[in-house]
């Protein structure tokens, strides 16, 4: 196999069309749809919407994986070559994504632009900044804490609780030590002393708003009802009577609009938000996909870790926000993550892998198969017809990828392929493309897996009986305490949203395979009520992460040309 050069020296030697010829392929007129930032990025205005409703709807399809190691399976990369080998066939494709973070792209993970052949571009733009959307909500987002603490300065009127106050402040990059930090230290002037922290600004409330908005009017009702704080008396103190909804909402007026982008191969891609997937949806935006399918005819979006988190997040709480139904799923499926399922190999980024994970072994890659066979099971509940792609690595087998083949096929996938787009773009994911659309032109029953009029303990149970397959649901005392105070507020009647480790069924992240006889923890429950869902935790989540021992950001550089060297 010949050497495949670095994704950014691949990302900087391709050759981009301007956006504007990108924008026509969409069916938009470049002047009046566009707002342009340089050559080759542009956000999309949202008066388009208005403009384009009586246009037919693109098939619509998610790409998501089998529960991954820590090293990612490629759902991104995967996203990508599928959306280049649609359009290669002869299919009008668009791909929409999602904006990655600082945090992963200077920590250990790298950036989210895909890999090899099969890159959104300017890859350098979408790694870093973009358009500033994400700057954006940090801006809103500590506006509003801002305020809080003046408020309080100033005599705090709304009564609230110094001790119950939930809003924090973020920032865009991974930084450990102000996870928790003491504000207000110095004379009476500096503020009134209080314990808070940072989260990273994915994981802030304001994105996941952003993300699962409908308009602009939507936007600002629903950072109105943002619960920032409770006062001593335990009733919800929000952002509207705090008088910062207003000004948050101004400040993300630019940051409402997607950003249009191209692959390498020149296909279409709108990037939008990157909500945290753990403790939100970890979905692209509904704009970027309600402009989407009014664009193309086919519409490939992705949802965030494996299925059980992602996509059961994309079907239950984007799908019932946008009224957008899918056609079809992609699994993603690697034969070192079946191998790893087997629950005989640690993989741990930046150290090298177990040689057996790259040696042919057909037993261990049956064993773990267990894994994919329950996240095609779980497609199947939500009534949508599953493909699974194979992400190829060199060191895969015929055998190996053939074991993989029979059990998808038996266990209700409507194909599989084993897709080489990391190597060899569009054309390496061509056999998927056609999967693909055979399985969004057989018929299907899309459903919710529970409707939101719902209990919050029994939409909980349901997702973690049904979807994860405990056996129940323990919950702590303080949990008990918290539903009881948002049903007795009426935040009740929303979606779920769990905050779960992505490396397991379980909320145990060394449990591999398809575990049975467990039940899932339920440490403590939280309300988005501005996001619209309850966000139940099943053991530590952070929102904050930190950086490694040597971060990705020590081989970030510029040449002696002026360009960017050093991003992955």
């Amino acid at each position: 196999m010949p050497t495949i050069p670095s994704d950014i020296e691949i990302a900087q030697a391709a050759k981009l069309l301007h956006v504007n010829k990108i924008a026509e392929q969409l069916g938009l007129d470049p002047d009046t749809d566009l707002e342009h930032y340089g050559k080759y990025m542009a956000k999309i205005n949202l008066e388009v919407l208005d403009r384009l409703k009586d246009r037919p709807s693109a098939k619509y399809v998610d790409v998501t994986a089998i529960t991954p190691t820590p090293l990612g399976e490629g759902k991104s990369t995967t996203t990508v070559g599928l959306g280049q080998a649609l359009n290669l066939i002869g299919k009008r494709a668009a791909i929409t994504i999602r904006q990655p973070s600082q945090g992963p792209t200077f920590g250990i993970k790298g950036g989210a632009a895909g890999g090899g052949y099969s890159q959104v571009v300017p890859m350098e733009n979408f790694n870093l900044h973009l358009t500033g959307d994400i700057h954006a909500i940090t801006a809103a987002h500590n506006l509003i804490a801002a305020m809080i603490d003046n408020h309080l300065y100033h005599g705090n009127e709304l009564n609230i609780d110094e001790h119950n106050i939930v809003w924090r402040r973020v920032m865009d990059l991974n930084d450990r030590s102000l996870r928790n930090v003491i504000i207000g230290l110095g004379d009476k002037g500096d503020g009134i002393p209080r314990q808070t922290g940072f989260d990273i600004t994915v994981a802030s409330e304001i994105m996941a708003i952003l993300a699962l908005t409908t308009s602009p009017e939507d936007l600002r009702a629903r950072i109105s009802r943002i619960v920032i704080a409770y006062s001593k008396d335990k009733k919800p103190i929000t952002v509207e009577q705090l008088q910062a909804a207003g000004a948050a909402t101004v400040l993300l007026r630019d940051a409402i609009k997607p950003t249009l982008m191209q692959t390498l191969e020149n296909t279409p891609a709108i990037v939008h938000c990157g909500p945290f997937a753990n403790i939100a949806h970890g979905n692209s935006s509904v704009l970027a996909d309600m402009i989407a399918v009014k664009c193309s005819d086919y519409v490939i979006t992705e949802s965030g870790f494996g299925a059980d988190i992602g996509a059961e997040k994309f079907f239950d709480i984007k799908c019932r926000v946008s009224g957008l139904r899918p056609n079809a799923a992609v699994l993603v499926v690697t034969v070192r993550a079946l191998k790893a399922h087997t629950g005989k190999y640690k993989i741990t980024p930046g150290k090298p892998l177990d040689a057996a994970l790259t040696s042919e072994n057909i037993l261990d890659v049956e064993a773990g198969a267990a894994n994919m066979v329950r996240h095609l099971e779980n497609m199947r509940k939500f009534g949508v017809n599953p493909v699974v792609a194979i992400n190829a690595f060199s060191t895969d087998t015929e055998k190996e990828m053939d074991a993989i083949r029979e059990i998808a096929m038996a266990s209700g996938a409507v194909g599989v392929s084993v897709a080489r787009h990391w190597a060899e773009g569009g054309k390496g994911a061509a056999e998927l493309a056609e999967m693909v659309v055979t399985a969004c032109d057989q018929p299907n029953d899309f459903k919710f897996l529970y409707p939101v009029d719902w209990s919050i303990k029994r939409k909980i149970e349901t997702i973690a009986t049904e979807i994860y397959r405990a056996d129940g649901v323990d919950y702590t005392p303080e949990a008990e305490k918290q539903i009881t105070t948002f049903e007795k507020n009426g935040f009740d009647q929303t979606p779920i949203c769990m905050a779960k480790t992505h490396l397991s069924f379980t909320a145990d992240p060394t449990i591999k395979g398809a575990p049975t006889g467990f039940r899932l923890p339920i440490r403590e429950v939280r309300a988005s009520v501005g996001a619209g869902f309850i966000y139940p935790l099943c053991g530590e989540m952070r929102t904050m992460p930190g950086l490694p021992s040597h971060p990705a950001a020590e081989r970030v550089d510029l040449d002696d040309e002026g360009n960017v060297v050093g991003l992955f």
